[in-house]
């Protein structure tokens, strides 16, 4: 986690968001995990001028919370699980057949079957795809994000000077200012267009990059003609009702099926990773409302 301030939620904020936010607000304050401070339109131009925030009613500030880069926390999980004696194999897996309520074993693109006592799949975007009964409830999207440059010694759209910030608007747009370095992050975390994601091309689209451009010229004006520094094409995994899975193959009881992170799983890893570990070990059931029942209910497999 890096230390800086979040700067939660600010758009229209008076129908359902903000209600939720209001609730939500309250509980952290309560137990203790805040604190969240209700910054108003005014508050917000005096302490961040270089945000223009035209159509805003009122905003959250979380100053002990922050961003997680991804990569570097992919690599430090790698590394943490090799150290303690894992295997790492970079391989295309097959599920096995199933016989007596249980895989037989997953087949490796060099043809070599793996033997285990459980299996684990959290295929992401291709969950729907290794599992075919489950692609009418996961839907992979494709969402486009943008790094923007800045001048040189010009602080005002770093760390240093920004909060980690989400806008409720019409579009959910969110940005990490600096981020490590790579450039003014903004994305926008509405559901984009459905896709394979083995075949997806890679690259932004000229709609993508126009929203953009339109975004910053509306809340970050002195960004508005900023170089495009660095893209990237990224995939969600959305489940039908937008929650997560963690539960037994209907038909195999030694394999467990992980996924539906609609855009927000990575940063509940730590804790469903700890669920799946209780889960596969027998140590405590998952929580029901992460059954495959409540999305396969009576469809066929």
């Amino acid at each position: 986690m890096e230390p800086e301030a979040l700067l939660s939620d600010w758009g229209a904020l008076d129908g359902g968001h903000g209600r939720f936010l209001r609730t939500r607000c309250h509980a952290i304050n309560e137990g203790g995990q805040g604190p969240l401070e209700k910054l108003s339109v005014a508050d917000c131009a005096k302490r961040w001028p270089q945000i223009k925030f035209d159509d805003v009613s009122w905003s959250i500030y979380e100053p002990d919370s922050g961003y997680l880069a991804a990569r570097r926390a992919c690599e430090a999980v790698l590394n943490a699980f090799l150290k303690e004696g894992g295997e790492y194999r970079q391989a295309q897996a097959t599920p096995g057949p199933v016989a007596a309520n249980r895989m037989q074993g997953i087949t490796l693109t060099s043809g070599e079957i793996l033997n285990a006592d459980s299996y684990v799949f959290a295929c992401g975007p291709w969950l729907g795809r290794v599992f075919s009964f489950l692609a009418p409830h996961i839907t992979p999207t494709r969402q486009e994000v943008f790094f923007f440059g800045t001048a040189a010694g010009d602080l005002r759209f770093t760390e240093a000077q920004l909060p980690v910030w989400i806008d409720n608007g019409k579009h959910l747009f969110y940005g990490i200012p600096g981020n490590h370095w790579r450039g003014f992050k903004i994305a926008d975390d509405t559901r984009g267009p459905v896709i394979d994601p083995t075949t997806m091309e890679r690259q932004i689209s000229a709609e993508g990059l126009a929203a953009a451009r339109s975004y910053l010229r509306l809340r970050f004006p002195a960004l508005a003609d900023a170089p495009l520094a660095e893209s990237r094409v990224c995939q969600y995994e959305n489940s039908t009702d937008q929650n997560f899975i963690l539960d037994h193959h209907p038909e195999a009881e030694n394999v467990w099926i992980v996924g539906g992170g609609s855009g927000h799983g990575f940063k509940h890893g730590p804790a469903l990773g700890e669920i799946v570990s209780d889960a596969v070990l027998g140590l405590k059931p998952p929580p029901r409302e992460l059954s495959l029942g409540r999305l396969l209910k009576k469809s066929p497999i």
